[in-house]
């Protein structure tokens, strides 16, 4: 790979992804090099452009909309007009991945459904994600992050029995999904090197979030019994004098005695020796570790808990972690310039390569904005096949 090259140069992807879980994919495809083309609605595009109020240009370029579509090419498609369709079946024999989240059957409804796509293009790669399948009895229903969290287990899920059950606050499901998405579109470009042939490639929603459970799915099938990391006797998050911290009181011999003298409280782990004393008297432990905590500050009790080699770390905002040096050094920032928003910072790719380090090659596109450009090409690709025959 020589220095100017991307992982994914001179792969085509066709986008009909839309909102969070197949955007954060076909970006990523993006980001590496693939030719990322958004098909979009005419007049409305992507929903993340309508997020905020009334249409017009300014609002359908907004801050969500270009954290998941950079280095995008934008066409507007009227995908059930004949015409339409056949711009699409156009750019299926160009390219060599189909990436949609919509329910299933959507795909085969509007025409472009893996069966009909291989028959103009036995290479292309059709990859799907779902809220909960492409086949049983949920799935017709509407995937959601939110939905996939209660219905996966993952929302019933709580420290404590008496804290109410709530919403994960960022977007857990999808963005874990669209992961996958990418991982099964890899996998299959990798063996249509072998085969010469493309295939399905299917995510859901709700599988991501089960297989982020197989930890405790196995405990479950094989003991019947309910792994909770979050539930653990000295595990919790703690306020302080000026805000709060988590400590997760596991991987060491001893880490109830620890823990008690970087509270400098006296020794409980002989009255509480063992997991099962400690959860059986959690309430109590818990209560004498939030009276000690409540005594000083975060960074105070941080550097005793440290000094006992006790994992912990300060609750903070968003905007701290965004400032902090270790997000820098990282890389996952990424700056460009909006025609909209001016000079913005944009979370850049988790995944680094040493030979292929992520840049903005494209803002994330207005609506439409690259339609003719792509129209064009692929005029000049039907020139080229009828002058090869």
């Amino acid at each position: 790979m020589t220095q100017n090259t991307l992982p994914l140069d001179g792969i085509r992807v066709v986008d009909f992804t839309q909102v969070m879980m197949g955007p954060c994919a076909t970006q990523m495809l993006a980001d590496f090099g693939a030719d990322v083309i958004k098909i979009e609605r005419p007049g409305a595009g992507d929903l993340s452009r309508n997020f905020f109020g009334e249409p017009s240009e300014a609002a359908m370029n907004n801050a969500v909309f270009a954290s998941l579509n950079r280095n995008k090419r934008s066409v507007t498609i009227d995908t059930k007009s004949p015409e339409g369709k056949e711009m699409v079946y156009e750019l299926v024999r160009n390219s060599d991945v189909v990436v949609d989240n919509f329910r299933a059957g959507v795909m085969k409804r509007l025409g472009f459904d893996y069966d009909t796509l291989k028959e103009i293009n036995p290479r292309i790669i059709c990859a799907s994600g779902t809220g909960y399948g492409e086949k049983g009895p949920y799935a017709h229903k509407g995937g959601q992050d939110v939905l996939a969290q209660a219905m996966s287990g993952v929302l019933e899920k709580r420290q404590d029995p008496s804290i109410p059950q709530s919403i994960y606050p960022t977007t857990l499901c999808d963005y874990t999904a669209g992961m996958h998405l990418v991982q099964g579109v890899l996998a299959a470009l990798l063996a249509r090197e072998k085969s010469g042939m493309g295939q399905k490639v299917g995510v859901s929603l709700y599988d991501s979030m089960i297989a982020m459970q197989m930890q405790e799915a196995a405990q479950w099938n094989t003991h019947g019994e309910v792994l909770n990391w979050a539930a653990m006797p000295l595990t919790g998050v703690f306020d302080t004098t000026d805000g709060s911290l988590v400590v997760v009181g596991a991987f060491k011999a001893n880490p109830l005695r620890d823990i008690c003298t970087a509270l400098e409280i006296d020794d409980l782990s002989p009255e509480y020796p063992d997991l099962a004393s400690q959860r059986a008297n959690k309430p109590f432990l818990q209560g004498v570790f939030r009276e000690a905590f409540a005594t000083n500050t975060t960074a105070h009790w941080l550097e005793r808990l440290e000094a006992q080699d006790l994992l912990c770390a300060p609750v903070r905002p968003l905007g701290d972690a965004l400032a902090d040096p270790q997000t820098e050094i990282n890389e996952m920032l990424i700056e460009m310039d909006h025609p909209f928003l001016g000079k913005m910072k944009l979370v850049s790719s988790p995944v680094h390569l040493s030979d292929a380090p992520v840049t903005v090659r494209r803002t994330p596109p207005k609506l439409g904005e690259h339609t003719d450009e792509v129209i064009a090409e692929l005029e000049l690709a039907k020139t080229a096949g009828r002058a090869a025959e």
